[in-house]
């Protein structure tokens, strides 16, 4: 799992309903890094459901859309609980660093190509993947390079599945104008505008950081 003074800021963490759920998780044998499997399998059916949902009319088509926005926000749970079971109830495990990284890249590509898919557009689907990679890349290779992991959007992890998760419900509307997709369209385009900016800023930050580094903090005699 993350280092602790190197984890996304999230206001949810300090909640008492994620404290109560990650308190109970680990009092059972559930593993963190299971958690983060768990995960995994809820962006698969996510994206699966999304791509469905392109050829449903009617009810069906809403009840895809609704339990793929759910399993889509149940990926950002389990992304939550792993890391809290892992580092506030002391249960890291030596592969943790590997089990909360690769996970959220197989999320992002599985949802994201799962939206291009059902709307037709596997291209934007692929550049949406890509360019989450992207903001993902630059982050890591700056904490390999030793400096602070930086989380900054507009267009971070938990902002990209908000998108996703409202254009989802939005998407549920397009009937009434006779929509064919255009929603998740647009959201597509904004996930990949919004990452090519937030690469550019993460990058721009970490060669800032690099040229001009912090000073050593000071000790006393």
């Amino acid at each position: 799992m993350p280092d602790p003074t190197n984890r996304r800021p999230l206001a949810s963490r300090s909640t008492g309903w994620a404290n109560m759920l990650s308190r109970r998780l680990a009092a059972t044998s559930v593993t963190p890094n299971q958690i983060s499997i768990i995960g995994i399998a809820a962006a698969a059916l996510s994206g699966l459901l999304f791509w469905a949902s392109g050829g449903a009319d009617g009810v069906a088509r809403v009840v895809l859309l609704i339990a793929a926005a759910l399993f889509c926000q149940m990926r950002l749970l389990c992304n939550l609980l792993d890391g809290m079971v892992a580092i506030e109830a002391g249960r890291a495990a030596p592969d943790g660093a590997f089990w909360n990284e690769m996970p959220d890249r197989i999320e992002d590509a599985l949802i994201l190509l799962g939206v291009g898919l059902g709307v037709g557009a596997s291209g934007l689907g692929w550049a949406a993947v890509s360019f989450a990679f992207l903001t993902a890349y630059i982050r890591a290779f700056g904490v390999s390079l030793g400096q602070l992991a930086d989380f900054r959007g507009p267009m971070a992890k938990p902002h990209r599945m908000a998108l996703i998760t409202g254009a989802a419900v939005l998407t549920l509307f397009e009937p009434l104008w006779s929509g064919e997709g255009e929603v998740f369209r647009v959201a597509l385009w904004i996930v990949i505008l919004g990452a090519a900016l937030t690469s550019a800023r993460r990058a721009w930050r970490l060669l800032q950081s690099l040229r001009h580094p912090a000073p050593p903090p000071k000790t006393n005699p």
